[in-house]
């Protein structure tokens, strides 16, 4: 599997991020071209440089002045007439949404009514769109990031000053890692943070891989304490498990019935959670309690909060992203002597399938043949061994 690591030690800008795709080995002249289809009045100034003894790639956009804003509406429009693959143009297009959401949210006002402001600018929108076209161009399958240092101080901008990170970017950022950073500038701006959160599937520090290429994209300040730079790592990793990210739910409840709680288990399920469980604790005058967690997809994270809201004494739910590791997986069906039971098949490069049988169909069997289930499962196991092992898979 080919992957990529944003090693944003000293944060992430756009053209932080043009660099580092450049100077990994993008062809500029893509990135350049498909800018220039968008038809703006701007040019990218490519060169190398140094920064605090690294070889680095700077990347700055030339553009005018302007003093009007744009909308999310406008920036859709300027995206759809230029020449980029639907899987660029899909990109940058959720680049922006992710950033009108974070603006929408943090200024309390609908998406609709958003108007951008410094990423509006025709700098900004050259900034996405050819980190964009980069970004598909670089080929990779899978995008991870260290933890994102943000810098401290204040910042100003449109609305005025603000301390860092501003509260756009500070909302991008919900339920990424973040790292501390004496430094007193903007290290992160909205653009960096919505190209990170937009294309990031895993936030791990140093991730198992084989470094290819390096690319390293040059900021525009200089700072004593560091170099400032976006290292961008290129390589491959091994494929051992399947990868996505889920939504983990938690609410501790001390004055509701175990009856109560048996019965969300049945709505949690129902409505597309993953899965419920529920753990023993003591709460505040050690009051014995129970904490029950709920792990879910996105897609229907808020049904399963309304659930818990209307059926449970709770006053309120944490809710944070969980990235998960699993098996690739499929259905299997074997005999038995009392008929075929179902189960999954769950495997990874290099290592025995493993086989687990399904509760439902065993449980079935043992109450039709009056078995016991442990024996069920037994002959499951072993009808399962036999096939493997006739097939040349092993057990």
């Amino acid at each position: 599997m080919r992957v990529a690591h944003f090693d944003c030690f000293s944060g992430i800008s756009g053209d932080m991020t043009l660099g580092a795709l450049i100077d990994a080995g993008v062809d500029a002249g893509a990135i350049t071209g498909g800018i220039a289809s968008l038809g703006l009045p701007v040019r990218l100034e490519i060169e190398k440089v140094r920064k605090g003894g690294f070889a680095a790639t700077s990347v700055r956009v030339e553009a005018e002045e302007e003093h009007t804003h744009r909308g999310l509406p406008q920036i859709e429009g300027i995206l759809e007439r230029g020449k980029l693959t639907s899987r660029q143009r899909d990109l940058a297009l959720r680049i922006f949404r992710r950033l009108g959401e974070a603006e929408a949210a943090a200024h309390g006002m609908p998406l609709e009514k958003v108007h951008f402001h410094e990423v509006g600018a025709l700098d900004s929108i050259a900034d996405i769109a050819g980190s964009a076209i980069g970004l598909d161009l670089l080929g990779v399958e899978r995008f991870t990031s260290r933890s994102v240092p943000t810098g401290s101080g204040m910042v100003k901008c449109a609305h005025g000053v603000m301390p860092i990170p501003a509260p756009g970017t500070a909302e991008l950022l919900k339920g990424v890692p973040l790292a501390a950073s004496s430094i007193k500038a903007e290290l992160t701006t909205p653009t960096g943070a919505a190209i990170l959160t937009t294309v990031v599937q895993e936030w791990i520090e140093h991730p198992l891989m084989t470094i290819e290429k390096i690319g390293q994209g040059a900021g525009r300040r200089e700072f004593v304490e560091q170099p400032n730079l976006l290292r961008l790592f290129v390589g491959v990793a091994e494929a051992a498990a399947e990868s996505d990210q889920i939504w983990v739910l938690e609410t501790n409840l001390d004055d509701l019935p175990a009856e109560v709680i048996g019965y969300c288990y049945e709505l949690l399920l129902a409505a597309g959670a993953l899965d419920v469980f529920t753990t023993p604790i003591f709460m505040k005058k050690n009051r014995p309690g129970t904490m029950l967690t709920v792990l879910t997809s996105q897609e229907v994270l808020p049904a399963l909060e309304e659930i818990l809201f209307r059926e449970t004494t709770t006053f309120g739910i944490r809710r944070y992203p969980a990235s998960r590791h699993k098996l690739r997986r499929q259905a299997c069906t074997v005999p038995t002597p009392w008929g075929p039971v179902q189960g999954k098949l769950g495997w990874q490069e290099g290592r025995p399938p493993v086989f687990s049988p399904e509760y439902e169909s065993c449980a079935r069997i043992a109450r039709e043949h009056s078995v016991a289930l442990r024996d069920v499962y037994l002959q499951a196991q072993r009808a399962f061994a036999e096939q493997a092992s006739n097939s040349g898979e092993g057990a």
